[in-house]
């Protein structure tokens, strides 16, 4: 679902488990207004749990778009094949997503194929609306999406999904020709400004990157568009705040 002829579009970049962000981002957005959420609603942070039903209620509420990232993708995986996926998962933010939904230590209690068990029997109606959210939006002359699209394809609608979700140096050097602007997450902005430390929206070639590392001690955006700009950009810094693997 979408809203009928939005005159704007209010984009949040990738969350990460920081549900206070969340919330205090949400304070910016107007309901007429196309609500956009560009993926990674989970891991690192230590409420996914809140934030996947917060956006999952924006999305059965409000009409919100909420995209599929890779972090959403990486749960759908370990669930799929926990023994195969734990061990990486974990190290890059899922042992906060099993805590958050189980509890606290519930990764030391149980075995992989256990705690998928678990939030499988616990979770069903948020699994399955999870493997349901689409790769992109497209409105006006943006096309929204969790990480790229590949540049070298005549179609951009026939990038693979991992490129969708996953996509960093061929999306972020490429030329830009699809005659669109393409507003992303995923690739975190002082890693785009290659500084590591600026947090600001990245502009470059038609390409608008708006995470601005908000689990790493960066801050989160809320970029309001118009048809034809950026008409104002929310940044709430999560400084001092900076997420570090724990296993």
């Amino acid at each position: 679902m979408k809203l009928n002829n939005p005159t704007e579009v209010f984009a949040i970049g990738d969350i990460h488990g920081e549900y206070h962000l969340f919330q205090e981002m949400l304070q910016n957005y107007q309901t007429q207004q196309q609500l956009i959420l560009i993926g990674d609603l989970n891991d690192r942070g230590k409420k996914s749990k809140d934030c996947w039903l917060l956006g999952k209620k924006l999305v059965e509420e409000q009409n919100a778009i909420y995209l599929m990232g890779n972090h959403e993708a990486y749960f759908l995986e370990f669930l799929a094949a926990p023994e195969d996926w734990g061990p990486n998962y974990f190290h890059n933010g899922g042992k906060e997503t099993m805590e958050s939904l189980l509890h606290p230590g519930a990764i030391e209690e149980y075995s992989p194929t256990e705690m998928a068990m678990m939030i499988k029997s616990r979770y069903g109606e948020l699994i399955t609306f999870l493997q349901e959210r689409p790769f992109y939006f497209e409105w006006e002359k943006y096309i929204f999406v969790h990480a790229g699209v590949d540049l070298v394809q005549k179609d951009w609608k026939k990038s693979s999904p991992h490129d969708f979700l996953w996509i960093r140096e061929p999306f972020i050097k490429g030329k830009n020709q699809t005659g669109k602007t393409i507003v992303f997450g995923h690739t975190v902005t002082p890693m785009l400004y290659e500084d590591m430390t600026t947090t600001d929206l990245w502009q470059s070639d038609g390409k608008i990157g708006i995470d601005g590392g908000a689990v790493f001690g960066g801050s989160l955006h809320g970029v309001v568009f118009n048809q034809e700009k950026i008409v104002k950009d929310f940044e709430i810094s999560n400084a001092g705040h900076g997420w570090q693997p724990s296993i």
